[in-house]
């Protein structure tokens, strides 16, 4: 886990045609679980009717055993959930299905529209009754009302309502469909399995089930995949690209491909930009694991500081652990990571993590490796600061809980969370390593400069 409590909407994943549908959707959304681990649950469609699981927790939990076996046909659509836009309740989990007079389809959607409660109070006006505080809801009230014929050209007609962040898969008797908003926001990729098309958030998910990556769907781009063969569309107006980049510094897994570039070797690239911008001489470079460890790979190769693990990460934790008395949420920050006392004892490090946003979580690991002895603590942050929320689908807090808004400094944040000194990557620097990508990136969450027109008061739902 990273220094604060960043979630991010959800991972989806698809598959069309294949014997082992649900086993390999089971597979895949395992795959995106550090996605969303509030809830998940898979549709399946056996070429006329669809059936689906949905629960709150984990990907085992929920479909675990036989569960994803039960549900017989050979399409299946996937979903991993955080609540970002509708609160956490059962009744949220994705997929999400309606059966309609002319057809059954069932959702699942990765990202947050910016005109969600717009569209929602036009649609309640004209008599529509919702069961969700879902924006993804919104899509399927929109779709089906709309005058078109063909469900192709009505789930176009829909989309084209929507303004913001969406990485979507439909399901419908007999096909999957997948859509990417025109400024691509949120990843969506790709594969193919034993002559079987697949679509996921992300590439590792299609390593674990030994399928071929084949491409990223393109921002603006839908896919029509059915027995026909798969058929790419451009139903919507261009649009600037501006792919999510905290995608690359946080919340896509190191071992993905997204927009066209390697997770991994973006992050250690950030870490070189940051040696180079801030160098250090030190007895040795840490990160606090996971999520600083491979920016701080970079750090280490470009300075030439060494790289060690001054502190361990304790996997088995998961995020139902329980502190019933105060003395054990004392020891929380110990229960998940663990300094080595033996390495860190008097020693000057250097300790490169991937953001601050609240800055509480950092204060708490700075001490923990305080009280294990070190003489000095730098610390290098490969982004800038966090100073701006985002209305895309990322869960970060409101402005006035942004560290980076509350105190003026970087230096008064660096005596907030108790180092000797703490220096944030560049705006320029973290686009010069990121590169270019599909075309563009959104970095509004520090800089302010949202891709798409947001009004603050409507951007985040009253329906919460």
């Amino acid at each position: 886990m990273s220094t604060c409590d960043k979630k991010e909407y959800c991972g989806i994943f698809g598959i069309f045609d294949h014997e082992n549908a649900g086993s390999l959707t089971y597979l895949g959304l395992y795959a995106l679980q550090h996605r969303g681990e509030e809830s998940c649950g898979m549709a399946v469609s056996d070429g006329r009717r669809i059936k689906q699981i949905t629960g709150m927790g984990l990907v085992p939990d929920v479909l675990g055993g036989k569960k994803s076996q039960e549900i017989k046909g050979r399409s299946a659509i996937g979903h991993v959930r955080y609540s970002t836009t509708g609160s956490s309740i059962l009744r949220n989990a994705q997929p999400f299905m309606i059966n309609h007079s002319k057809f059954s389809v069932s959702i699942a959607h990765n990202g947050n529209l910016v005109n969600a409660v717009k569209l929602r109070r036009k649609l309640e006006s004209e008599g529509a009754i919702f069961q969700t505080t879902m924006d993804s809801e919104i899509i399927l009230h929109l779709l089906v009302r709309s005058k078109n014929e063909k469900f192709e050209d009505k789930l176009f007609d829909a989309i084209s309502q929507c303004e913001g962040a969406y990485s979507i898969i439909f399901l419908t008797g007999d096909k999957i469909i997948g859509v990417r908003d025109p400024n691509g926001f949120r990843p969506l990729c790709l594969g193919k399995k034993n002559g079987s098309y697949v679509l996921a958030s992300e590439t590792c998910s299609l390593d674990l089930i030994d399928a071929e990556y084949v491409r990223a769907i393109e921002p603006g781009e839908v896919v029509v995949i059915s027995a026909s063969g798969l058929e790419s569309k451009r139903p919507f107006k261009t649009a600037v690209t501006a792919s999510c980049i905290f995608e690359f510094i946080y919340f896509a897994r190191p071992d993905s491909i997204i927009f066209g570039d390697s997770v991994y070797e973006v992050r250690k690239r950030l870490g070189r930009k940051l040696a180079e911008e801030w160098p250090m001489n030190a007895d040795f470079v840490m990160s606090i694991p996971d999520s600083g460890n491979y920016a701080a790979l970079g750090y280490s190769e470009k300075s030439g500081v060494p790289y060690e693990y001054g502190m361990i990460r304790n996997h088995y934790i998961g995020r139902t652990f329980i502190q019933p008395s105060q003395e054990m949420r004392q020891h929380g920050v110990k229960i998940k990571l663990n300094p080595i006392k033996k390495i860190l004892k008097g020693k000057k490090v250097i300790v490169v993590e991937d953001s601050i946003v609240r800055g509480t979580t950092t204060g708490g690991r700075i001490k923990a490796i305080r009280e294990a002895g070190v003489k000095e603590i730098h610390m290098r942050i490969s982004c800038p600061p966090i100073k701006f929320p985002c209305f895309y689908g990322i869960d970060f807090p409101n402005r006035k809980e942004l560290i980076a808004n509350q105190l003026k400094s970087v230096e008064e944040i660096g005596k907030f969370i108790g180092v000797d000194s703490l220096k944030y990557l560049s705006l320029n620097g973290m686009l010069e390593a990121v590169g270019k990508g599909e075309g563009g990136f959104c970095a509004a969450c520090f800089d302010g400069k949202y891709p798409t027109k947001i009004n603050r008061k409507a951007a985040k739902s009253p329906f919460e």
